[in-house]
């Protein structure tokens, strides 16, 4: 039986991928194991459904901190940590996330001659993929523009595949989403996600003009864990820490989304043709990733944008009606795009490094 190897980790972002990647993996005989941190979200969400070798992994941070002294000998340590796996494992591929975990899973499998394709979802590559890209045979790409963020030989190796998609996620009934609500079929769904670890801003914002935002939608609101707010009393308020199982019904449910903008999160969001308003992480939060990604899909005619600064109950509420007015352009727009599921393009650059090894 063929054997893989799967990694990635640090946000839901760098595991929900390969998540979408198993079934097929399953459906085409090969034996799939997991290399991640010892506690980060992807033992969670993946480390009862696969075999799962923890490594030590040291965080990779653009800022001072008094952890850089300390963490690349975590980093190491993960690289021989890796290494004992990958032995004993003996995969023919290993298919990357990215995240933290990454890099040493990489260099190990470099070391011992294992092919790793590696997978970018932002526009502009992250920096353990920036460093693993060197290591490696493929960096799988969601937006053709990241080939000018990458120099010499490592532009060579990009492959414009897009994101692998959870089937489920096409397979979710509306009738369904709204009755884990509590919802009636009377007023537009508006359905907020901050990312797995939820978003202050937007959680602030949403709580803070409640009142007036549920007389015209009813909100299922994913607010990340530990942030649930049990005093709030509104039948047209839900609230989830984070949705798993319920996910697909949800989304059906959801006439519009106000979501953070996490590559995968909009790309499932295009796939679905949700019409969708993006409040990207600044700056000053992280490297504006998600800013690029938003102005892409604002270009593309698929999103409204509020960048986080001007991001209030007024804007929330002009945008909502705007693009409630507008729904028709932007559902037609994302039908049209270019975007949908990228699992079968990853699946053959899997087999063809699987024959080639």
């Amino acid at each position: 039986m063929k054997r893989i190897v799967l990694t990635g980790g640090g946000t839901a972002g760098h595991v929900t991928p390969n998540l979408a990647l198993v079934p097929r993996l399953q459906s085409k005989g090969w034996e799939i194991h997991y290399i991640g941190t010892h506690d980060g979200i992807e033992r969670e969400l993946i480390g009862s459904e696969l075999p799962y070798y923890p490594i030590s992994a040291g965080k990779l941070r653009r800022y001072f901190d008094l952890k850089n002294l300390s963490d690349p000998l975590r980093v190491v340590k993960g690289i021989f940590d890796a290494y004992g796996h990958l032995r004993r494992i003996k995969p023919a591929v290993v298919f990357s996330k990215g995240g933290f975990v990454a890099v040493p899973v990489t260099l190990a499998a470099w070391l011992l001659r294992i092919p790793v394709i590696l997978h970018e979802s932002d526009l502009t590559p992250g920096l353990a993929n920036k460093l693993c890209v060197p290591f490696a045979k493929v960096l799988c790409v969601n937006f053709p523009d990241s080939v000018q963020y990458l120099k010499g030989k490592a532009s060579e190796k990009v492959v414009v595949t897009g994101t692998p998609i959870r089937a489920e996620l096409l397979e979710g009934s509306r009738e369904q989403g709204l009755k884990i609500c509590g919802f009636s079929s009377g007023l537009p769904v508006l359905l907020v996600m901050g990312g797995s670890l939820g978003s202050a801003v937007l959680n602030q914002t949403i709580r803070d003009n409640l009142a007036e935002l549920t007389r015209s939608y009813q909100i299922v609101h994913l607010c990340g864990t530990g942030n649930l707010a049990p005093e709030i009393n509104n039948h047209r308020y839900f609230q989830l820490e984070y949705a798993r199982e319920e996910l697909p019904h949800l989304l059906a449910a959801a006439d519009m989304v106000l979501s953070r903008a996490g590559a995968n999160a909009i790309v499932e969001l295009a796939a679905l043709a949700k019409p969708n308003i993006l409040v990207p992480l600044s700056r000053q939060a992280s490297r504006g990733d998600q800013i690029l990604n938003a102005a892409s899909f604002a270009r593309q005619g698929f999103s409204l944008v509020i960048q986080e600064e001007d991001l209030s109950g007024r804007t929330l509420i002009e945008h909502l009606a705007l693009l409630q007015k507008e729904r028709r352009r932007f559902v037609e727009a994302m039908q049209g795009s270019p975007i949908n599921d990228g699992t079968g393009k990853i699946m053959a650059l899997i087999e063809e490094a699987a024959r080639r090894k």
